[in-house]
């Protein structure tokens, strides 16, 4: 299966009328009050949110801090800009792939990212890039679908996901946790949210 930049690019295009429809209820029940819970953890005055997507997080976007958010769908990003006309959010919205961001080296004080790293194609190749934009001791706030830590459960799941990912973008098998120390975050909290999802905190290294 074609997991290149482009090709996922190209799903998220496809499905982007249809993203929030896809996601309504999973939204209302869990995710809704997961993502606020992202947001009331971020420090510092400069944060970055990967994968802004149709701009579900904006509504917790605080006011009195700058806020960049990323995208690489362009169909995704633009609903995520009138989403927040509707709103009166002052965020800085940018077209950029989280694997290779143009931002300068220590720009940023926190890196948030809500379901995002099940999509990225090189998700250790995109940490590692957070990491270099992020501040020395800078915090990384993830909330993300990983795969099962039960054994016939993540087998299953293997089998599954070139079929998912294949229709929406998104792997459901990754493992995130491990990813993110692999990329060189030390981590701090990850949060165990239901079967599939965890709340992950880490630190990027403080300068010695």
């Amino acid at each position: 299966m074609n997991d290149s930049p482009e090709a996922v690019r190209h799903r998220y295009d496809r499905i982007a009328p249809f993203f929030d429809f896809i996601e309504s209820v999973m939204e209302i029940l869990w995710f809704r009050r997961w993502r606020q819970r992202v947001w009331n953890l971020i420090e510092g005055e400069r944060v970055l949110e990967v994968g802004v997507g149709t701009g579900k997080n904006l509504v917790f976007h605080p006011a009195g801090r700058s806020v960049t958010a990323v995208d690489f769908s362009e169909r995704m990003l633009r609903r995520a800009r009138r989403r927040a006309a509707r709103l009166g959010t002052r965020t800085d919205f940018r077209l950029m792939d989280i694997q290779a961001l143009t931002f300068a080296d220590r720009e940023f004080d926190t890196v948030v990212g809500t379901f995002v790293f099940c999509s990225v194609p090189d998700p250790v190749g995109g940490l590692e890039e957070l990491r270099r934009v992020l501040k020395p001791g800078g915090k990384l706030v993830l909330l993300e679908h990983v795969r099962s830590e039960g054994e016939a459960a993540g087998r299953l799941m293997d089998l599954l996901d070139p079929w998912v990912s294949r229709l929406v973008g998104a792997h459901i098998n990754r493992r995130t946790v491990e990813n993110v120390e692999t990329a060189g975050f030390r981590l701090e909290h990850v949060e165990r949210l239901n079967a599939l999802v965890r709340l992950i905190e880490a630190r990027s290294p403080s300068l010695a």
